[in-house]
């Protein structure tokens, strides 16, 4: 256990030490290359340049260079990210085999490895982060510390004012004092609905019993969403400080993670955090050399979509299969082993340090008059720049998407974006301008959600993404309400007919009025929102719902049954490529003579379309 002098002077002393990774004037000869260790560039070999880094520095006798494994620095499109310090140089798709040359060119002799350094969307060799546009527009608070230290060396995260928002809250604030200034920051949750988080701190100290528990659902199950794995990854301890301010907040001494066991790395180490926080006194026992006690441990999930849901998630943590429960009571009254629950998610806990540590007043200056503070985003889809991105709430959805995700590459126009992930809508190009709030985004039949944001280009079918998203929340329905389990897979069955070329005049109809009732009467909010995509792409582009129907024609060209893939005579030279390449030897003909397409034999894979030089052959 580690005194209140003890940890301060560990800040100190790290913060020396550490100090080159932010001060650009830094005019020692030490550096520091920061490697990502998040999941992406892990599955794209970082692990490897890590190690090469660490037998090349000690190979060469470079005592003065330290290698950092980091979370993630948000740019995945161009990961393996290596970033050298104090220099801030940028390097991008870094490989295994490049280490021997950053080595000797960089770090022994100073000089920049030009080819390596990371591109700008329009071709622009950038030195430093600072200069990316994907990074000017975005407010990092929730990522502050990702990409920037060891997320499993807890005086790293001490030494940037880590656990002094706790040790504020312990030894000058009341449990009423902490809930108002929560309160007053104007935060609210960051799971979806958006519900004041200070209010329901209050609700659940207001419960009078002697067993409380805090929660975190980290059971991220969005399609293509990866921000609290990231933030776990990369800054575990913010979340537990955030849980044992949390705890102290409401009365309660026990806390639980529910975290998917498909996140192994955030696993690891959000439970090396916990180890370390027991081992420094920060966790168990008289925290502080107070008579405050409170312990965390990890609930592993099994991966499903419904245990998003806080009563399903409870649920699951007790170890049941994971269903919701009717409400009320609400989880503040009745929650986990029917005491008191306060939970809230990954997202919403990692601001509470910063809320508690530069006040309330700065952190409502951020954002709009409803929709404080920051949104953290997962940017994927037809974009150059996919990856993870945190901007003030306010932001256009033109800003997101153009000037920080550098716009719908291969000359594709952009068509929709997909925001709230299965319980959102779908947006055109006529609400680019909306403001990213929770407000804006309801009243235009979308929803902020925990943070999916999917961009689509012109070849995409409207009604076949609708198809996507109901197909995912038919299979995730846990099927305990007849609305959902049955309601949701008649939508499905009307689309499946649709993109078939079957459908039938009046299933726009029934699919408006499925979607009704079910969001009326389903018992929570997986199936309360899954009809979302659909009444979205109904409402801005029901013309290819008609086009579907009508005409049996799918406008982009991307539901195989009403298309067929052409070589057009006049641009085909007759090079065999497409006809070496096709799977089902559906492409014949000679060479330097046009080829022909067997309809009967073509099965419209694309492959032919991916594999012609001269754009011959296309989807009609």
């Amino acid at each position: 256990m580690k005194t209140l002098a003890e940890l301060n002077e560990i800040r100190e002393k790290t913060l020396s030490e550490i100090s080159l990774r932010t001060n650009r004037n830094y005019t020692g000869r030490e550096k520091h290359i920061l490697v990502c260790g998040g999941t992406g560039c892990t599955s794209s070999h970082s692990k490897e340049i890590i190690a090469n880094l660490e037998a090349g520095i000690k190979a060469n006798g470079l005592d003065n260079v330290r290698v950092i494994r980091t979370g993630c620095f948000g740019l995945c499109a161009r990961g393996p990210i290596v970033v050298v310090r104090p220099e801030d140089t940028f390097y991008a798709m870094v490989k295994p085999e490049d280490v021997d040359e950053i080595i000797e060119k960089h770090l022994k002799n100073g000089e920049i490895v030009e080819r390596l350094l990371c591109k700008d969307v329009d071709g622009t060799l950038v030195k430093s982060l600072d200069e990316l546009n994907f990074y000017k527009k975005q407010h990092r608070i929730v990522l502050k510390n990702c990409g920037l230290i060891d997320p499993e060396n807890i005086d790293e995260y001490l030494a940037f004012d880590g656990y002094k928002a706790l040790e504020k809250v312990l030894t000058s604030m009341s449990q009423d004092d902490v809930i108002k200034e929560i309160s007053d920051s104007g935060l609210r949750g960051r799971g979806g609905a958006g519900f004041p988080t200070g209010r329901k701190w209050q609700f659940a100290k207001a419960s009078e019993n002697e067993q409380k528990y805090v929660a975190c659902n980290a059971d991220e199950g969005d399609p293509g969403a990866f921000m609290d794995r990231s933030v776990l990854e990369g800054d575990p301890h913010t979340i537990v400080e955030a849980m044992a301010i949390a705890a102290y907040a409401i009365g309660a001494n026990k806390g639980y993670v529910y975290v998917r066991a498909e996140y192994p790395i955030a696993v690891q180490r959000l439970q090396k955090a916990i180890d370390q926080a027991k081992e420094y006194g920060l966790l168990g026992e008289n925290i502080m050399g107070t008579d405050f006690k409170f312990d965390l441990e990890i609930r592993l999930g099994a991966g499903a979509f419904v245990c998003g849901e806080e009563t399903a998630l409870m649920e699951s943590v007790e170890g049941r299969r994971g269903e919701p429960r009717p409400r009320p009571p609400f989880p503040a009254v009745k929650g986990l082993f029917g005491k008191p629950t306060l939970l809230n998610n990954v997202e919403t806990y990692a601001n509470i340090t910063q809320i508690i540590l530069n006040g309330a007043a700065w952190f409502s200056s951020i954002g709009t008059e409803k929709s404080k503070g920051t949104k953290v985003f997962a940017l994927g889809g037809n974009i150059n720049n996919v990856g993870l991105v945190e901007v003030p709430m306010g932001i256009t959805l033109r800003e997101i998407v153009f000037d920080i995700g550098g716009g719908v590459p291969n000359g594709k126009e952009f068509k929709a974006a997909q925001t709230g992930g299965p319980s959102g809508g779908c947006l055109p190009a006529e609400h680019l301008d909306t403001p990213i709030d929770y407000e804006s985004l309801s009243a235009i039949g979308s929803m902020m959600g925990s943070g999916g944001l999917i961009v689509m280009d012109d070849s995409t079918c409207m009604v076949n993404l609708a198809r996507f998203f109901l197909d995912f929340t038919v299979d995730e329905s846990c099927g305990k309400c007849p609305p959902c389990r049955i309601g949701t897979k008649r939508m499905l069955e009307i689309l499946e007919r649709l993109v078939n070329g079957k459908g039938k005049e009046g299933d726009i109809e029934k699919l408006e009025t499925l979607a009704m009732n079910i969001k009326r009467s389903s018992l929570c909010g997986l199936g309360q929102t899954a009809p979302n995509p659909v009444l979205s792409t109904i409402k801005y582009y029901r013309d290819e719902y008609e086009a579907h129907i009508k005409e049996k024609r799918c406008p982009a060209g991307e539901c195989k049954a009403m298309t067929k893939v052409v070589i057009d005579k006049e641009k085909c030279k007759g090079c065999s490529a497409c006809s070496r390449k096709c799977p089902v030897n559906a492409i014949s003909g000679e060479i330097k003579q046009p080829f022909e397409i067997d309809q009967d034999k073509c099965i419209k894979c694309g492959v032919c379309i991916a594999t012609c030089p001269f754009k011959a052959i296309s989807r009609v």
